[in-house]
């Protein structure tokens, strides 16, 4: 039952049923290759406030988890707008976010949140550092708590991030286009 039947029934499921309903979704992604194209070289510019492409999400432990989306980015760090879509263009969720608070939505329903951290975390399964990411994506070495970037290859749209700390360990690879 998908979340949206489940709401329709009447029964609304868990963060950990919505969780897992989105890790089992995002899991039938992992069959496109998420780094199987090339990319022309490309030029970060250090005001750029839009990205687009793929990112995805692993999770490893006992039962490794991950999460991948085709994404919309558009802003800052301090405001702006994240769009995940799923591969044939329907949108999983919308995160906005400014001084004021956070919004997601997904489907019909609607969450907000003094943290977009929080929000975040709700729709890929872990904590993914997205201030820092704005920072990586202008090519800028930016330490996250607990991760590391590899921004060796931004000049073909490509960042690879690791986690190591806290537990378990999470890779984040994103492949964009401006």
């Amino acid at each position: 039952m998908t979340p949206a039947h489940a709401t329709a029934y009447g029964k609304r499921p868990s963060a950990q049923q919505r969780r897992r309903y989105l890790i089992t979704g995002a899991a039938s992604l992992l069959g496109l290759s998420l780094f199987g194209c090339t990319s022309p070289t490309l030029v970060v510019k250090p005001e750029q406030s839009y990205w687009s492409g793929r990112l995805a999400l692993q999770i490893e432990e006992e039962s490794a988890q991950s999460f991948s989306a085709l994404f919309e980015l558009e802003g800052s760090e301090d405001q702006g707008e994240l769009i995940l879509l799923s591969p044939l263009g329907n949108t999983l969720g919308k995160l906005k976010w400014s001084s004021d608070g956070a919004t997601l939505q997904a489907g019909q329903q609607q969450q907000t949140s003094h943290s977009l951290d929080a929000l975040l975390t709700l729709v890929t399964g872990e904590a993914i550092p997205i201030k820092a990411i704005f920072d990586w994506l202008r090519g800028i070495e930016t330490n996250a708590a607990g991760w590391v970037a590899d921004l060796s290859a931004l000049s073909q749209g490509r960042i690879t991030a690791q986690r190591s700390d806290p537990k378990p360990k999470a890779i984040l690879r994103i492949a964009f286009s401006h």
